[in-house]
């Protein structure tokens, strides 16, 4: 199979930086819903413009390119240890190429392969069977999604919902519960996948086999497709919405799967991605290794102008936007508040578990008094003359700096922090007594942001890794949103506490 290789780097590429169609359409049946003038609306139109920038520069659709993962259909007799080898030959192309985010980290050392291969990267997964063409697919699903899936044991009790019995009422409630507990963390609005039964390992794996369905297949088995349909219909009263801003939309899709089980276990396992649901496939010829055809890209293309609606000017008169540069005074900190839209110019330095940890134990190579931290593993790629360009560079979740995060605003005098789906109580606090901020940027838009960019002023601790390094960015309008302030306010807390008052309208048996 000669042609076997560059098959694959195209698989690695396209799904990486060009959105199913499948996808987009869900994506814009949601930005539809939107009341014009809403954080939504505005998070969603800057969604569906990072896609298209995606589609033009042939770049990341999001900064975190994932753990590739390959589900591959052989005919018997296919050699997989050869095509084993080219698969990772051009995921380490690829990556070279910056279509790819090198992720692949030691979990002792914490090095950096640099090239996203390792013991288990990328996971390849072989099936045969019995036809005359190679079905393979790639999903790349990032850490931000991957940390909120989660799996239960039933019967259990759940926060809002009650007793979860060992029905199907239990496993609704369990899905329900699923996409609460998901918030904006995992860029919503989302999709899930959700695996009943086996042990721990297979359920979840089957939960995450249910993200190649298509969205708009019909489950053959009747009572999960009617558990599919509820799910839909009402995770959507919610009100999460889109990056946990509230909103219409919180789920764009939910596929649901059943393997047996032991008597003594019952696991409902969920696997929850992202908007930015980057998972292709093509169908191979086993004799040259050329595509024949690629999966889950028929239909009409998407405009997502059409159906916009305009923001009045009484609406546009209720969005307060501030423009920042640092460094920025307390007094100028203290005067933002939630809702307020930011736009960025002049400075900020990413910063990401690697060096919140090292900021916590270490001086700053930098002065960051006054300063604005990005939450933002980005990728980089060095031109011929040694220098850094940002090809994507979105926002990573914020909540896994809670630890540090408000010791290290006050130690070193850091103003506002960037990231995306709000941090904890510990964090609040200190940005009422500090004078702070926490700025909730667009999940995923990889490509917007990059834009905003304008040049790599230079970079410190490289010695973690790209996505870990601390980057210095020189950034013009760049545009996100207060939903933490000084003042003890927070978004996230205001929506999860609202959404969890809806959940408890859930509780009732629905299934007989």
């Amino acid at each position: 199979m000669e042609n076997f290789y560059e098959s694959m780097y195209q698989l690695v590429v396209e799904t990486s930086t060009n959105l199913p169609k499948d996808v987009r359409r869900a994506i814009a049946q949601a930005k539809l819903k939107e009341s014009a003038g809403t954080r939504s609306a505005m998070s969603l139109a800057t969604i569906a413009n990072n896609i298209k920038m995606a589609d033009d520069n042939i770049s990341p659709i999001c900064q975190d390119t994932g753990l590739p993962t390959f589900k591959i259909k052989v005919p018997v007799g296919a050699n997989q240890i050869e095509m084993t080898k080219d698969i990772k030959r051009a995921i380490e192309q690829a990556t070279k190429d910056g279509k790819l985010r090198p992720n692949s980290v030691d979990s002792i050392t914490g090095g950096n392969s640099g090239d996203n291969l390792g013991e288990g990267t990328p996971v390849i997964k072989f099936e045969q069977w019995e036809n005359d063409y190679i079905d393979a697919r790639l999903i790349l699903k990032g850490g931000g999604c991957e940390n909120k899936n989660i799996q239960y044991s039933l019967p259990c009790e759940l926060e809002g919902l009650g007793k979860a019995g060992r029905d199907l009422d239990g496993i609704r409630k369990c899905v329900m519960h699923s996409v609460y507990q998901a918030q904006g963390q995992g860029c919503s609005a989302g999709f899930i996948g959700v695996g009943i039964g086996g042990d721990r390992t297979s359920g979840y794996e089957l939960a995450k086999n249910q993200l190649f369905r298509r969205v708009d297949d019909v489950n053959e088995r009747e009572e999960l497709r009617q558990l599919e349909e509820y799910v839909m219909e009402h995770a959507n009263e919610l009100g999460i919405g889109t990056m946990g801003f509230g909103g219409e939309t919180t789920l764009l899709g939910c596929k649901v799967g059943v393997i047996n089980r032991i008597p003594a276990s019952f696991f409902v396992s969920v696997a929850y991605n992202c908007w930015a649901y980057r998972r292709l496939g093509v169908l191979i010829n086993p004799e040259s290794g050329s595509i024949n055809e690629w999966l889950y890209q028929d239909g009409d293309d998407i405009d997502f102008s059409q159906g916009e609606v305009a923001v009045t000017e009484e609406q546009a008169a209720d969005i307060r936007e501030v423009v920042l540069e640092a460094p920025i005074t307390e007094e100028k900190i203290r005067e933002l508040k939630v809702g307020d839209v930011v736009r960025i110019n002049g400075m900020m330095y990413t910063g990401r578990d690697a060096i919140h940890k090292y900021l916590s134990e270490n001086d700053s190579p930098v002065d960051l008094n006054g300063q604005i931290i990005y939450h933002c593993g980005p990728v980089m790629l060095k031109d011929e003359d040694g220098n850094y360009h940002v090809k994507a560079a979105g926002p990573t979740t914020s909540i896994r700096e809670e630890p540090y995060q408000g010791d290290i605003m006050k130690r070193f005098g850091i103003r506002a922090v960037i990231g995306k789906g709000g941090m904890g109580p510990k964090t609040l606090k200190a940005l009422g007594e500090h004078g702070g901020v926490y700025l909730n940027a667009i999940g995923g838009a990889a490509q917007y942001y990059a834009d905003c960019i304008k040049s790599v002023e230079g970079v410190d601790l490289m010695q973690f890794g790209i996505p870990e390094a601390m980057w210095h960015l020189k950034v013009e309008g760049f545009t996100a949103v207060v939903t933490m302030d000084s003042h003890g306010n927070s978004l996230h807390a205001d929506v999860d506490k609202s959404s969890l008052e809806k959940l408890e309208n859930f509780k009732e048996p629905v299934f007989k």
